[in-house]
């Protein structure tokens, strides 16, 4: 699994008289990229090229710059760091000198790089949905087991038998966890997985 930044970090440098920025953050989904893009682009600097990865999905902005040398470079950064939901923007302050196709690519994804390599990482954790119908006589057992397995309720429903629980669990815990509420229930609580 790909790791996420702990917090949003920033790097400086300057290339040949223009000043790069790079500022990164852990986003969960494409909104909430692009809204970081809202919050710290700056309308006056030169170019605000950014690219962002949330697992399958992604997407770049070389914001005037030639065609690839900008967003792409950023992009690449993010993959090479072996990083997933992130979104990175990098500010450009042009200097008066210019880079040049290949000094674009190096400048923008190399400050990107080195934003992204002294960041604090948070490692992605797989998670599983699971679906437990339990009686009233095992509520104990199965809120104990839930904790100990670090599982999270997203719904809980009441009815005549007892109570449907939806809950989120690493997917490295789900084997234990059945086997727990399995040994403490007596086989009377029931699993089904809703999503892997």
């Amino acid at each position: 699994m790909p790791d996420t930044l702990a917090a949003a970090v920033d790097y400086c440098q300057d290339i040949k008289h223009s000043r790069f920025q790079a500022l990164a953050a852990p986003v969960t989904d494409a909104t909430e990229a692009l809204a970081f893009l809202q919050r710290v682009a700056i309308a006056d600097a030169t170019h605000n090229c950014w690219a962002y990865r949330v697992g399958n999905d992604y997407r770049s902005s070389d914001d005037g710059e030639p065609a690839g040398t900008a967003g792409r470079p950023i992009l690449a950064a993010i993959d090479g760091q072996g990083f997933d939901r992130v979104m990175v923007v990098v500010i450009r302050w042009y200097g008066g000198i210019k880079l040049g196709a290949g000094g674009l690519v190096r400048a923008y994804g190399g400050t990107a790089a080195e934003c992204l390599r002294s960041a604090p990482r948070l490692p992605l954790v797989a998670l599983a949905t699971l679906q437990v119908r339990a009686g009233f006589d095992d509520l104990g057992a199965l809120h104990a087991a839930l904790a100990a397995h670090a599982a999270q309720k997203l719904d809980e429903t009441f009815d005549a038998d007892g109570v449907a629980v939806t809950i989120e669990v690493p997917a490295d815990q789900c084997d234990a966890l059945k086997t727990r509420l399995r040994d403490a229930t007596r086989n009377r609580i029931r699993l089904s997985v809703l999503s892997e």
